[in-house]
């Protein structure tokens, strides 16, 4: 043992070895921060060696030396590299919350890198040469989209949630139905960021069944709002009953001081009940129907970044801008880029619209589905003879807990490997393939649904399938 100890060279002498002088120009690491890597790796050698726990080359071998730049050079990559990487979702949920959920268009894309790379008007007026509010930036499109008087963007739903609950009715009352305090991904609860806002729910009705009158009984002078929220991650089917959102529109006419103000989550802004897909209201409906304030996500049916959105009456948005919590869920300027790029492709009409990669791959023909399966499994078995394959009919789901009702018809790949397990197939997708590939594993199969592939995307998993070996 200390023959061995003795055997390990300096970290002076390291340093001038060659191959730590082309790491140091390769990881753009400078002299100290490389320095300390290095002792760190013969430290943990050492360590080694003194437990016997040391299985590399013999110290003071060529090999030993190495394989200390060997260890050196992965510990420096493992360090330095990425945590947030591209995935290739194969699953066929469209809004994969796992995965990032909604996938950005082109346009919104490329004005987050323009934006990004350059200063920008961010708050300033070009024209008069003075301060602006970043408020500005996507008010207008949303108002022309939605039809509301005002509008402003926080960073999340949840957030947009709160907001509208702490500036308009902290310490007074909010009444909502019972069967609508939803809880949201991540264990977020409706009812609890409602207690957490300082407004005082007020619950009404039962899970299954709510009235008008019994919002009426609920109604005193501390009543500051009358609230809605939209089940779109579950549905209660049966014995059921709710009071519409036109009723309860007049119904807080009649009330002195009383907002209605409707969460409608999934956001939708393009109307896809007309082509026989789930029953989502759009938000220019329920606005046009005299809502006061409505909260929605970007990243969900609207198909742009995770933001939350409140559109409706003016005098009541220029609250919610005055107030001191709108700073501190502000979006920034990448995020207001995203979404002022998607909302463009909405502004320019049906056309606009297939540029947003949610909506395009929720309206995938079953025709292209066919072509684009057929073509890729007679590409695979040209290349590889490793796979059993069969072509079946299956589902694909919306996802981001949006329209759980709709199962969207889709064709799906089966893929059984020779000699491995679809779990163990499953894990190299994920894990040696670059970019991972995450898919869905049923029966002891791997199942891929092109339609969250893009086209771009379906050349690197043909690729990774082939590659893939058995240990």
């Amino acid at each position: 043992m200390k023959e061995w100890l003795r055997s390990i060279p300096a970290v002076h002498e390291l340093q001038n070895h060659g191959k730590f002088i082309a790491l140091l120009e390769e990881s753009y690491l400078d002299l100290t921060n490389l320095t300390k890597q290095l002792k760190e790796v013969v430290d943990l050698i050492r360590d080694s060696i003194i437990n016997g726990t040391w299985q590399g080359p013999i110290p003071g071998t060529t090999q030993f030396i190495d394989n200390i730049f060997h260890l050196l050079e992965g510990k420096v990559q493992k360090q330095f590299s990425y945590t947030l990487k591209k995935v290739i979702n194969a699953t066929g949920t469209i809004l994969h919350t796992n995965l990032g959920r909604a996938r950005l268009s082109e346009h919104a894309i490329d004005h987050v890198i323009e934006v990004a790379r350059n200063y920008s008007n961010l708050e300033y007026k070009l024209k008069e040469g003075e301060r602006g509010s970043r408020h500005s930036h996507a008010e207008a499109l949303l108002k022309e989209i939605t039809g509301a008087e005002a509008a402003m963007v926080v960073n999340n739903n949840a957030a947009a949630v709160y907001l509208v609950l702490r500036a308009l009715a902290e310490n007074k009352e909010v009444i909502v139905s019972r069967g609508q305090l939803v809880e949201i991904g991540g264990s977020f609860r409706i009812s609890s960021i409602m207690e957490e806002s300082g407004a005082k729910l007020i619950e009404v009705g039962t899970t299954n069944k709510t009235h008008l009158y019994d919002y009426e009984k609920a109604v005193t002078s501390e009543t500051a709002i009358v609230m809605k929220v939209h089940t779109s991650n579950f549905k209660v089917i049966g014995f059921t009953e709710s009071v519409e959102t036109s009723d309860l529109i007049a119904f807080t006419k009649e009330l002195k001081d009383v907002i209605f103000y409707e969460d409608l989550g999934s956001g939708a802004l393009f109307d896809f009940r007309k082509l026989g897909i789930g029953d989502e209201p759009i938000v220019k409906e329920v606005i046009e129907m005299g809502v006061d304030l409505v909260t929605f996500s970007g990243d969900k049916l609207l198909g742009g970044p995770q933001a939350g959105i409140i559109v409706g009456k003016k005098e009541f948005i220029d609250r919610l801008k005055k107030h001191q919590l709108a700073r501190i869920v502000r979006v920034d300027k990448m995020t207001l880029a995203a979404l002022e790029g998607t909302l463009i492709d909405y502004a320019r009409g049906e056309k606009g619209l297939r540029n947003i990669p949610t909506i395009r791959d929720l309206l995938l023909s079953d025709n292209d589905l066919d072509v684009r399966t057929e073509s890729f499994v007679t590409n695979l078995l040209q290349q590889t003879g490793k796979y059993q394959i069969k072509i079946s009919r299956g589902t694909s789901q919306v996802g981001g807990g949006t329209m759980p009702e709709v199962e969207l018809a889709t064709k799906v790949i089966s893929l059984k490997h020779m000699s491995l397990t679809a779990e163990q197939l499953g894990r190299k997708l994920r894990s040696d393939s670059t970019p991972g590939i995450v898919a869905r594993i049923q029966k002891d199969e791997v199942i891929i649904d092109l339609r969250t592939v893009s086209q771009e995307e379906e050349h690197l998993l043909l690729v990774a399938l082939v590659k893939i070996k058995a240990d």
